[in-house]
């Protein structure tokens, strides 16, 4: 159970990594108002508030799914597997949302709904 408290908790940093990505560094990045210095920038900063968003909207189905599996008494392990395949698939979606791969970030981004389906269904 360790193991999957600890797979959750990542899940929920994701979208701070790639928050961090988008903004460090920035010329000019104002703090006390973020979101119009996110709206102008260009390249892999845009694209790294994408994957922030995005990391953002995949969390509710994957929470719920990782719960509603513990609720059914899924085996640990082989939900433990199956939360480590979503937090790989979803590192690799973010790499390549910043990396401007599109075909291969939208094969990760499908995958990783597949898996978190078999989260659902575990």
């Amino acid at each position: 159970m360790n193991a999957i408290t600890w797979m959750m908790l990542v899940a929920a940093l994701l979208p701070l990594v790639a928050a961090v990505l988008a903004k460090a560094g920035g010329k000019e990045y104002d703090n006390e108002d973020p979101r119009p210095w996110l709206a102008r920038q260009q390249g892999w900063r845009a694209r790294a508030n994408a994957a922030q968003a995005n990391l953002f909207e995949g969390l509710p189905f994957f929470y719920a799914a990782v719960l509603y599996a513990l609720h059914g008494r899924a085996d640990t392990t082989h939900l433990g597997l199956l939360m480590l395949a979503w937090l790989v698939l979803r590192v690799a979606h973010l790499a390549l949302y910043i990396g401007g791969r599109g075909s291969l970030r939208s094969l990760a981004w499908t995958l990783s709904l597949l898996v978190n389906i078999a989260i659902l269904f575990a």
